[in-house]
């Protein structure tokens, strides 16, 4: 690695040609005092970094040999964290008071998306992705059946086009009805001085049954291009166009429903993206800047049309007063770094490494302050902050780091005081415990908590492996633990008076292609009082959309802010892991069948990560089911094997057995890509399946069971292999 070296600190020339010739130009900050700064921040934070890291270990350490004594010395778990610091007591109500923040993440709910940053074209997709069309997300779905020849695959099918238009009008019915009649018998929309007028098929014509939910056109009021109406806050866009193809067959010209859907979208650099060295975050870095001045594009050819890929611009409407109207057509950006754990030797200091964190977030408010100064044609924050999501931290005292971290990029940057807002994943065991106290510790910055429910589930397994063997994976869903956490993020986030700042948000769909299902299952997620949620895709986030047209989430936190707390209760049933009863006993066929189905997802996994630098994609589980899978789920079977190795349920030869037998599988499923290298062909050469297996055999090892050690080695030597073939 060739590296440019500032005083003490050396930089890989890719990152400090990145910062010296694309981030600091337009911007009042110098690149020689930055990096003076930035080597002052290095030698302050590594040693809390490092104190926290070590604390992460000791008290790792000590709940395993707690859990090893408990037959002796049986006791409370509860008491025994609090008596080691694991556990600490809540603050007590204590109001957020963050300010600055934009109405998509402080009052409005809706839907989010969480992308890899290093994919520009992805990226582009989910900052667009703040609109999209009810009639090719229902017509293009398993949310519109195909029976009665209503097939969607092949040329539009009238017959299917035909029911997507009717569950469509259907659901304006629903969400946006008339005073009397259907939308289904609209043969006009026209803007009166009243309102809203609709003509109907029978000679009458209705306006809303709640005149303020028509919020704007554009056009001629007596024939509108557009029609703009209202619900809980979320948009839906009436397309009128008798020109068009599907309009020209409308009674009211209606060519298409377009529902405002991704409020916000979370650029990754962490579980979603498979960034090694400088090369591949300097990609990244390029990608957000490029998002923050508004220039970034990406060129693809898609059914054999070359395409070009940049940020929408925001249209104007008239209100329906007839003034003047800006509709935001982006979604507000966030970004996510890397948790503290992580290192990087792109930069390093008197020759070592250090945390990737730093960087990740220097880059995120650099790249910000370009949105902030108006260095391109659109904005992102619209009140001048810059929000970045910090993943997988463990308890308070890091959460303080962080927010102490940010003061001091603030400071380098010249950045008002409170301009980097915090995102806090409650994803780890001691932070869901400690959730108030993390919150209460960056009460003027925070402004998003979510249940990351996989990880969380990975940090069960791995803090409590000594407790027992744990129930089959798909069981701990349905444990009580889980249930508990989920229910005491909302509570905490509602008592700690995070609406009005900030979002409280639920964790990914991970079945892409299962939008039905979907459907049915995830407007739980606004039921439950929850502001945003993860969707897979655009098409996704239209279709969860409808969930938030459904509740108010307003009106649903209010309820819940009145029911009588049941945090004691959530911290006690937190702290009972999903443990196999004593008297049950798992028959060998469904040990087999739970090592092979985690085996398979490993290795399906592993084999886009390590082998293809592919963070995150739809992977086919052992059934051939489509699974948006990223670090997280990997995090989870890795850890549940390792579990079972070592209570015996599992042998090494067993594990060995069926990693080389679901190689295979994995294999066969991947023959069609060209660009795929076979594990079976030689398991020994295979850096994929070598990966995979370490993941397995020394997870119990992996601090906290963290995967990103072991993929980010494997990954360097399979970028080095390939180079050198």
């Amino acid at each position: 690695m060739t590296d440019q070296t500032f005083s003490r600190i050396q930089v890989a020339s890719s990152l400090a040609d990145f910062v010296s010739e694309r981030l600091a130009p337009g911007t009042d900050v110098s690149v020689e005092q930055f990096w003076s700064s930035f080597e002052q921040l290095v030698e302050r934070f590594s040693p809390r970094v490092r104190t926290s890291l070590d604390e992460r270990d000791d008290l790792q350490a000590r709940i395993d040999s707690w859990h090893l004594g408990r037959e002796a010395e049986p006791g409370d778990a509860a008491d025994f964290l609090r008596s080691i610091g694991y556990l600490v007591d809540d603050p007590g109500p204590g109001p957020v008071t963050t300010a600055g923040v934009d109405p998509e993440i402080a009052s409005l709910a809706g839907p989010q998306l969480v992308v890899p940053l290093d994919n520009a074209r992805y990226a582009l997709n989910a900052a667009n992705a703040r609109w999209g069309s009810l009639y090719d997300a229902f017509y293009g779905t398993d949310a519109t059946d195909e029976t009665g020849g209503a097939d969607r695959g092949g040329p539009y099918n009238p017959v299917r086009g035909q029911r997507v238009i009717d569950q469509v009008r259907a659901l304006l019915d629903t969400h946006v009805p008339l005073s009397s009649g259907s939308h289904a018998d609209a043969v006009a929309y026209t803007v009166t001085a009243d309102g809203l007028r609709v003509d109907l098929a029978d000679g009458t014509s209705a306006e809303l049954a709640d005149p303020k939910q028509f919020a704007g056109y554009t056009g001629m009021a007596s024939a509108p291009g557009t029609v703009l109406l209202r619900k809980h806050g979320l948009h839906i866009e009436l397309v009128i166009d008798r020109d068009h193809a599907i309009g020209r067959d409308d009674p009211a010209g209606v060519a298409d429903v377009m529902m405002e859907s991704a409020l916000t979208a979370i650029m990754d650099l962490e579980d979603s993206v498979a960034a090694v060295d400088a090369e591949d975050k300097t990609l990244a870095y390029a990608n957000w800047l490029g998002l923050m001045q508004s220039n970034l594009a990406a060129s693809f050819t898609k059914g054999n049309q070359a395409m070009t890929r940049s940020l929408n611009a925001d249209s104007t409407a008239l209100d329906r007063l007839g003034n003047p109207m800006t509709v935001r057509r982006r979604s507000v950006m966030l970004i996510r770094s890397v948790g503290l754990h992580m290192e990087t030797d792109m930069i390093r200091l008197d020759g070592q490494p250090i945390p990737e964190t730093f960087i990740d977030v220097v880059v995120a408010a650099w790249g910000g302050l370009h949105d902030l100064i108006g260095a391109g044609p659109h904005r992102n924050s619209q009140t001048g902050s810059v929000y970045i999501v910090m993943p997988k931290l463990h308890g308070p005292r890091e959460t303080a780091l962080v927010r102490d971290l940010f003061i001091e990029v603030e400071g380098i940057l010249g950045l008002p005081f409170n301009t980097l807002k915090m995102g806090i994943m409650d994803e780890e065991r001691r932070t869901s415990l400690n959730l108030a106290a993390c919150i209460a510790e960056a009460s003027e910055r925070v402004v998003f908590i979510n249940t990351g429910f996989l990880d969380r589930t990975g940090d069960d397994i791995h803090t409590t492996m000594e407790a027992g063997p744990m129930v089959p994976k798909a069981e701990i869903k349905g444990s009580g633990w889980l249930n508990a956490y989920e229910e005491a993020n909302v509570e905490v986030g509602l008592a700690m008076g995070l609406p009005g700042h900030a979002q409280i948000g639920k964790g990914m769909w991970a079945r892409p292609d299962d939008m039905a299902a979907m459907l049915e299952e995830k407007v739980g997620h606004p039921r439950a009082g929850a502001s945003t949620a993860w969707v897979p895709s655009p098409t996704a986030a239209t279709l969860h959309a409808l969930h938030y047209l459904e509740t108010g989430v307003d009106a649903r936190q209010a309820e819940l802010a009145t029911s009588p707390s049941a945090r004691a209760e959530a911290i006690q049933a937190m702290l009972s892991p999903a443990l196999l009863p004593p008297d049950r006993e798992l028959s060998p066929a469904e040990i087999q069948r739970e090592l092979d189905n985690n085996a398979q997802g490993i290795l399906g996994y592993v084999t886009r990560w390590v082998g293809q630098g592919v963070g995150c994609s739809k992977v086919p589980d052992i059934d051939n089911v489509a699974l948006m899978e990223d670090r997280a789920t990997l995090r989870i079977s890795s850890q549940h094997i390792a579990n079972w190795l070592h209570h015996g349920l599992l042998s090494e030869e067993q594990v060995m057995e069926a990693m080389h037998r679901m190689a295979s599988v994995v294999d066969g499923q991947n023959a069609d890509d060209p660009a795929y290298e076979p594990m079976s062909s030689d398991f020994a050469a295979s850096i994929p399946f070598s990966a995979a297996l370490a993941l397995v055999l020394e997870g119990r090892d992996q601090p906290n069971g963290y995967t990103e050690p072991i993929l980010t080695a494997h990954r360097r030597r399979q970028k080095a292999a390939q180079q050198d073939s």
